[in-house]
């Protein structure tokens, strides 16, 4: 079990360092590619468009063993990170972040339902969470090596870097993962059935507009440490450490709390938490002790949430849809950073101060808990108060 998840883990951490190294990284490409910072948010949309586009490979490969699809997903990713790093111009690099972007959707979804498969009997939340301790893990060491990478030597490296971890990924994930069973085949159009009930479209837009709110801010983390937490550009590798801390932090204790309480109250509650965070964010305190304190706190709640909505849409999705569900949550995930990068820059072309972004998320992450908590009250309350008349 620790083996398969290390190795699930590690291409999670090749995806979320090739989605999120380019905020770190953001100033240089712009800079090397003669574009503005807030046109450069592009590039962040298009890996999230390319996260959407993705999701026809699950609805092709619905009858694929899980192994098998983990280890061509991973080649994609290889693919468009290579592409990144021999990018010569900026359309070259849009082509390749979309590319880039495709397996990402389709991989958590398959590797969280190959993560509950092997899982323990009642730690299937800690077991996700685990998987994507890699993501997290991305952005505690690999973003800000990328990041520092990048002013010594190249943007460019960076992305060769992301090649390497995915074919470190393929490697482990043939070595380590056992051969499971596909998903029953409920044919082309059954995969879409959980999608004819109410309660995962809440899940959904609550991750969209949750990440959406977040987003806002966290593309232009790296201008917004310089220009308003009074941190010099050399410190930003440090400061995307301390962001990445709090992933980590965040991602274990949502897992732990979604087995001990229900999944989604404790996913409302991390995504108010990320509403307040937001707040404080755009009142511009200028202490850089409270600056990296509010970095903390709003990264963790990133991804404090991570794991309990991938366990509620993987279940949402039994019967035929368990993959097409898990991926769900990362369309909608990076559905949320593409929509959420361009509110940011929207907020930015008017003159704003970076401080600003935060203030612009606020309303999508209350919406957001706001739509968790209704499916919280509304379906998984139901759901325990049947479970408990059966028992008697």
């Amino acid at each position: 079990m620790k083996r398969g998840l290390a190795a699930l883990a590690t291409g999670a951490f090749a995806l979320g360092f090739a989605e999120f190294v380019m905020m770190g990284i953001l100033p240089v490409v712009a800079s090397g590619l003669n574009v503005t910072e807030a046109w450069a948010g592009n590039f962040i949309s298009l890996y999230a468009i390319g996260v959407c586009a993705g999701a026809v490979i699950l609805v092709l490969g619905r009858r694929v063993p899980p192994r098998t699809l983990l280890v061509a997903l991973m080649v994609l990713c290889l693919v468009g990170n290579v592409l990144a790093a021999i990018s010569g111009d900026a359309n070259m690099l849009l082509v390749a972040r979309f590319i880039s972007g495709m397996p990402h959707g389709a991989y958590f979804g398959t590797a969280t339902l190959a993560a509950k498969m092997i899982a323990e009997p009642g730690r299937e939340g800690r077991a996700v969470a685990g998987m994507v301790l890699g993501q997290t893990l991305a952005n505690t060491l690999g973003v800000p090596a990328g990041t520092l990478l990048a002013s010594l030597v190249s943007w460019h490296a960076a992305f060769a870097f992301a090649a390497i971890c995915a074919i470190a990924a393929i490697a482990l994930i043939m070595r380590w993962v056992p051969q499971l069973d596909p998903i029953p085949d409920a044919g082309l159009l059954g995969q879409f059935r959980f999608l004819s009930k109410p309660g995962p479209w809440l899940v959904i837009i609550a991750v969209l507009l949750g990440n959406t709110g977040i987003f806002c801010w966290w593309s232009y983390v790296s201008p917004w440490l310089t220009s308003v937490a009074g941190f010099s550009a050399v410190a930003i590798p440090a400061m995307l450490v301390l962001a990445g801390a709090g992933m980590v932090v965040g991602v274990q204790a949502g897992g732990r709390l979604g087995d001990v309480f229900t999944p989604g109250s404790v996913a409302a509650a991390g995504q108010l938490a990320a509403a307040v965070a937001l707040g404080f964010i755009a009142l511009g305190i200028g202490s850089p002790v409270m600056s990296a304190a509010l970095m903390f706190l709003c990264a963790g709640c990133m991804f404090f949430v991570s794991g309990p909505q991938q366990v509620l849409m993987v279940e949402a999705g039994e019967g035929g849809g368990e993959l097409l569900a898990g991926a769900c949550v990362q369309i909608a995930f990076n559905g949320g950073n593409a929509l959420g990068a361009q509110v940011g820059q929207a907020v930015l072309n008017t003159g704003a101060a970076y401080g600003m972004t935060g203030l612009a998320g606020v309303p999508f992450s209350l919406v957001a808990a706001a739509l968790l908590a209704l499916f919280a009250w509304k379906f998984e309350r139901a759901q325990h108060e049947r479970a408990v008349g059966r028992a008697h």
